[in-house]
């Protein structure tokens, strides 16, 4: 539990923006509100800030900070110091992340969702891009840390609500029953699979784990393979035991 009084509607600026970051993500969502109504009072303290935090991690509230910035036209100077982006990742790959970042950073999910399916088919090889989509069997080739990157920009740019990581903590809770999860993710409803792409949600407003899409319709060996792959079943463990927002 956090010391010190609650922030109120008066609190200064940088007691709210402190009280943010430092909070659990319950506490963070719960000011969500106050943030976004006096994001003209914090845009000037967002820069320092950021520079603060740790841009090898996967912090959503960085994430928001970020794309209050963006979405205030007021970010020249930041573009000009993060020109890939704020997030640092890394690839064994040699693959660049920058397009994606770019797409997350101004919440162009639908973009983004593409964006990661290209970059999964050459994560697997010269094979899955001719073909036009991933086998199973390829996907344990695929680089810890580049599964690492792609999930960790998801959970950064979707205040922790998007992302393998995230499908993997949801999974478990639905005891490894894929049937219950479809539901949970929103990609079947009432039986049918959502239809691609026109119902699917591309905001923040979707369901918990909504992205990034893996096609289910040839089974669900591969979301299996990506979900248990030993970069991404850590990270689902990890986020498992943290507090739930």
């Amino acid at each position: 539990m956090l010391s010190g009084p609650p922030v109120t509607s008066t609190a200064r600026a940088d007691q709210l923006l402190e009280r943010f970051l430092s909070g659990s993500p319950r506490q963070r969502r719960s000011l969500l509100v106050q943030i976004e109504q006096r994001r003209g009072e914090l845009l000037p303290l967002i820069p320092d800030q950021l520079d603060r935090l740790d841009a090898t991690g996967d912090d959503w509230a960085a994430g928001l900070l970020v794309q209050l910035l963006l979405a205030s036209g007021q970010a020249d100077d930041f573009l000009a110091r993060h020109p890939a982006g704020w997030l640092a990742v890394g690839s064994a790959a040699g693959l660049d992340y920058t397009p994606l970042q770019q797409h997350l950073m101004q919440q162009q999910f639908e973009d983004a969702d593409r964006l990661t399916s290209t970059l999964l088919r050459q994560l697997a090889g010269p094979g899955a891009e001719q073909r036009g989509y991933v086998f199973y069997s390829e996907v344990a080739t695929i680089p810890t840390v580049d599964l690492e990157s792609l999930d960790r920009l998801w959970v950064c740019y979707s205040r922790g609500r998007f992302g393998f990581s995230v499908q993997g903590r949801l999974l478990q809770a639905c005891n490894g029953q894929w049937q219950l999860l479809w539901p949970r993710l929103g990609w079947k409803q009432d039986g049918r699979w959502t239809r691609y792409p026109g119902s699917f949600t591309w905001s923040l407003e979707a369901p918990d784990g909504h992205m990034p899409l893996v096609n289910q319709l040839r089974g669900v060996r591969l979301m299996d393979a990506l979900l248990h792959h030993p970069a991404i079943l850590q990270r689902s463990l990890v986020a498992s035991v943290r507090p739930s927002g």
